[in-house]
């Protein structure tokens, strides 16, 4: 009974300092970025189709020596298409969710409800809220965090060309291990 009373009145403690989870400081400002994705299937391989979040880092899905959270693809039926690692059958490692919040209003990340092996059709306007493959940090290299972010599609090119079947958009990513805050500025506990 004593251990039970000791580890509440620690975690009481750890609560009342702002963060039971033992997170560090955040140390990275989240910033919206504009980005530009090229579709995965008709144009050249040597265009980015893919995203990493904790890197901020658009990628060719051919060169992610890494891995990536999300590519970018549009169907046959001509609709603009946002896919997890499992709708690429890479695992089901990251998530996509739709929002009906704007952009700006969404300021946590919610940690349920997203599409783990499914693509996400998106139009002009949408907005997502994305989390990463689960990955450990530097204070902690075997824990499985995830990074998240927000994400609102400014336009998407369906025509074909060198500029062509492209989807850009603005993201803001929190790079700040296991934070799930998606407002401008660093992150508080």
């Amino acid at each position: 009974m004593r251990t039970l009373t000791l580890l509440v009145v620690a975690l009481a403690l750890a609560a009342a300092c702002g963060d039971p989870f033992g997170l560090p400081e955040a140390q990275v400002e989240n910033r919206v970025e504009t980005v530009s994705l090229y579709a995965l299937s008709g144009t050249p391989v040597t265009q980015p189709s893919a995203y990493v979040i904790p890197f901020k880092q658009v990628v060719r899905t051919d060169q992610a020596i890494t891995g990536f959270d999300f590519a970018f693809d549009i169907d046959t039926a001509g609709r603009a298409l946002l896919l997890p690692t499992g709708a690429l059958r890479l695992g089901r490692g990251s998530g996509i969710r739709i929002d009906t919040m704007h952009f700006d209003s969404i300021k946590v990340a919610p940690t349920s409800n997203y599409q783990l092996d499914s693509a996400v059709a998106v139009d002009s306007g949408s907005v997502a809220i994305l989390h990463s493959r689960p990955q450990g940090c530097s204070f902690n290299p075997t824990a499985g965090f995830v990074f998240y972010a927000k994400l609102r599609v400014l336009a998407i090119d369906t025509t074909s060309g060198p500029n062509g079947r492209r989807i850009d958009f603005e993201i803001l990513a929190d790079v700040n291990c296991g934070y799930r805050g998606l407002e401008p500025g660093v992150p508080r506990r």
